[in-house]
């Protein structure tokens, strides 16, 4: 993708250079606890064992990822990270400027935090095994993009820049949905459900924001021209590799649905696609087929 020497947001908060340490928050990727959950439920343990062992886990994953940081030079490599994250946030603020405005509403800009090792967020604490993920409390994203490089070895896939932005323009996607007030009302859903429909509202949730990802690509496309040949392949790559019955199969051998929080990984590639192809957020509508 064609992103050097272009216009940078303004709203990126580099902390890399302080440390901080705190829980895992509960929200997010959370990719490695969830391994140390499916593996404990696929050896025969009980939710009631899980739920007393919680703050032990939290600890565990706590401490593999912590470092200090403080007054900790930056390398080029990660002052090229900073533009490059800086680029991608002000492209999106770009587009749902656009897309807020020909729909008569205003877009509020989200912050986006870089941090390295552990962050505190007004949503909890969160470590460089959570993955990146949007705090609505504070309307904040964050994102340690050394996750990038666990998950390429995790699961023997690579990650592009592309990708990346993928992921970044999912995260805004969550932000999006705070502003419109979908993630409030999936929430106060969530609270009267079972577990097994609080799971498909968070799978809907999840995949809505893949289709508004897709959405802004096909948007910046057209006002920016920044794709190249296989930058939409390379996103598609990163929404199979993070789709619950990939990470599910890889770590435990085995599917269950039920326990989807995010959706397929066909389920993510189709709304992205969907959003890419028709570059229309009235055609996100992900809950309308739950059957709750």
């Amino acid at each position: 993708m064609k992103w050097k020497g272009r216009e940078q947001s303004r709203n990126v908060e580099d902390r890399r250079r302080g440390g901080t340490t705190g829980k895992v928050a509960a929200g997010g990727g959370i990719i490695a606890v969830i391994f140390f959950i499916f593996q404990f439920l696929s050896s025969g343990g009980d939710t009631t064992q899980l739920i007393e062992q919680a703050p032990q886990i939290i600890e565990m994953f706590n401490s593999q990822s912590v470092e200090n940081n403080l007054d900790k030079e930056l390398t080029a490599a990660e002052e090229k990270q900073l533009e490059f994250v800086s680029v991608i946030l002000n492209d999106t603020e770009d587009v749902w400027h656009q897309i807020f405005k020909e729909n008569g509403m205003s877009y509020q800009e989200p912050k986006f935090v870089l941090f390295r090792g552990s962050v505190q967020s007004s949503c909890g604490g969160a470590s460089t095994a959570s993955g990146p993920f949007y705090c609505p409390a504070d309307q904040k994203i964050y994102m340690d993009l050394d996750f990038f490089d666990q998950l390429q070895k995790q699961f023997n896939t690579t990650v592009g820049e592309f990708a990346i932005a993928y992921v970044i323009a999912h995260e805004v996607g969550h932000h999006v949905q705070t502003l419109l007030g979908t993630s409030s009302k999936v929430r106060q859903l969530q609270q009267k459900s079972s577990e097994r429909n609080a799971n498909k509202l968070s799978v809907a949730l999840e995949l809505q924001a893949d289709f508004y990802a897709g959405v802004w690509a096909n948007r910046v496309q057209k006002m920016k021209n920044i794709l190249e040949e296989g930058d939409i392949q390379d996103a598609l790559n990163a929404a199979h590799t993070v789709g619950d019955d990939n990470i599910q199969r890889t770590v435990q051998g085995q599917v269950v649905p039920d326990s989807f929080t995010h959706g397929s990984s066909d389920q993510r590639m189709y709304w992205f696609s969907k959003g890419f192809k028709t570059g229309d957020i009235k055609q996100g509508d992900t809950f309308s087929e739950l059957n709750l």
